[in-house]
């Protein structure tokens, strides 16, 4: 059996005729930038999150940018985030002239360890990224507390995080903005990159919509930049936006079944959710000592594992110049060399979740 790490063409079956549909109505329309299909999704994002105002964007990645250029970024201030992430969450703090400040991550659940934000906050620090790494939901009320205490604006990163909730609140509703990416593997994906900030700050949402759009139609109000969702991208997101919860819950079902079937495999440790947190399993990731080995032994069975991320952040070259070491985050450190996403996806079957499962056992020789 051949296990892919997902499959979009799966997903692309199950919504073919309402898809083929849409795209076609944006091609007989030609509204290919803005229109009618990117309105009626930025409208519909917003009411999903229940927040006043949603900024589409050509990518997350850009989200992140444009929404910390909003708030006032400027040389000089610093930034907290986690160890652990994808670049984009980094490389714009830099872009937009900020300097990154790393925490390391919580050994339960990946995400920012929140005990140490206060450490890092010195005179220069501005705002805090907390990153709902893998579908799960950070310490929100932690996060926002210190921010408050210290006068801290938050971005969430909920590049990972759609529908998530923290203590029955969607991630994308605490923080002064939020940024999504729907690149085509997330659980609400596109069919190439896009993206969008939300935010209940009317002021920041029309100087973001401006910024992303070249600094204004016609009268430029300011200099800005190319960031928009295409006719395309919004047609497709439209037709997959109602299918999202029920994609979740199956998302989640799979999860259950990896937690049944691999509980009792000595030296395979698996996801932890916290108590007041819903997860919604953008990624499976289960951590061993016999990492390497693992995954050779599973993609020899034809099953695709991927590495989210191969390093932490804070020891790629990219971030050399801040001269940290193994114990500046020995969480993260530990963790960059044991982690293994597992595939996971709403198309997943019983057979494949528990043929899995059954090469896993089989390389720990478990019955």
């Amino acid at each position: 059996m051949k296990v892919p790490f997902v499959d979009l063409h799966a997903q692309y079956l199950t919504i073919k005729p309402e898809m083929d549909a849409a795209i076609a109505r944006v091609i007989a329309e030609s509204a290919y930038i803005r229109g009618p299909q990117v309105d009626a999704f930025e409208q519909a994002w917003a009411a999903t999150l229940g927040v006043k105002h949603c900024v589409s964007c050509a990518n997350g990645t850009d989200a992140l940018y444009i929404a910390m250029r909003g708030l006032g970024v400027k040389p000089g201030d610093e930034v907290i985030t986690t160890a652990h992430s994808w670049i984009s969450t980094t490389e714009t703090i830099t872009q937009a002239g900020g300097r990154v400040v790393f925490c390391d991550t919580d050994d339960q659940t990946f995400t920012m360890d929140v005990r140490q934000i206060e450490s890092k906050i010195t005179p220069r620090t501005v705002g805090i990224i907390p990153v709902h790494l893998y579908g799960q939901p950070c310490d929100m009320d932690a996060i926002m507390a210190i921010a408050a205490k210290h006068k801290l604006w938050v971005i969430e990163d909920c590049a990972q995080s759609h529908l998530a909730r923290y203590k029955g609140r969607l991630t994308g509703t605490f923080g002064n903005a939020a940024t999504f990416s729907f690149y085509p593997g997330k659980n609400l994906g596109a069919y190439g990159d896009a993206g969008a900030l939300v935010t209940n700050d009317d002021k920041l949402a029309d100087w973001c919509a401006t910024y992303a759009r070249h600094g204004g139609k016609g009268e430029h109000i300011m200099e800005g930049i190319n960031s928009r969702l295409d006719g395309l991208q919004a047609a497709v997101l439209n037709v997959k936006l109602p299918h999202l919860q029920k994609w979740t819950e199956a998302r989640r079902a799979v999860a259950a079944k990896y937690h049944q079937l691999l509980a009792h495999v000595p030296g395979l440790r698996l996801p932890a959710v916290a108590a007041d947190r819903d997860h919604v399993y953008h990624l499976y990731v289960v951590r061993t000592d016999r990492r390497d080995e693992l995954k050779r032994h599973l993609g020899d069975a034809g099953i695709s594992t991927v590495l989210n991320y191969p390093k932490a952040l804070p020891f790629y070259p990219a971030y050399a110049y801040l001269g940290h070491q193994p114990a500046d985050f020995p969480v993260a450190h530990a963790n960059q060399s044991r982690i293994l996403s597992l595939p996971i996806y709403p198309e997943m079957t019983d057979e494949m979740i528990g043929y899995v499962a059954g090469a896993i056992r089989g390389f720990y020789g478990v019955r």
